[in-house]
């Protein structure tokens, strides 16, 4: 019988304890046959405080100096949202046009 991988940590030693599924690497709990519910969805607000979401384009609200390196990322440079991650101090995972890939802060962007 194969049992899903866990939809936190995505750990393939998952087990059934009665009608649940366990990771034993992240002690995550779930039921599988319960749709997975969007509460645990990650969110962000821009520095006017709206709500943004993975595929939002976005601009910079200030200049950003890009760390180890001479690169300063100037007011009004746009750049789409990949994904929105979990973090203290950068939780957008975004691609800067110009710049590549990298990770912004959310107080710094306005939602464009």
């Amino acid at each position: 019988m194969s049992l899903p991988p866990c939809p936190k940590c995505h750990s393939e030693y998952v087990y059934q304890d009665q009608d649940h599924l366990v990771c034993p690497e992240c002690a995550h709990e779930w039921n599988p046959s319960v749709a997975a519910a969007d509460d645990e969805a990650l969110t962000a607000k821009d520095a006017n405080g709206t709500l943004l979401q993975d595929g939002d384009k976005i601009t910079l609200a200030k200049d950003l100096k890009v760390k180890g390196s001479s690169l300063v990322l100037k007011i009004g440079t746009k750049a789409l949202i990949r994904r929105i991650v979990e973090g203290k101090d950068h939780e957008l995972d975004c691609k800067v046009d110009g710049a590549g890939e990298m990770m912004v802060t959310a107080k710094f962007v306005k939602k464009a």
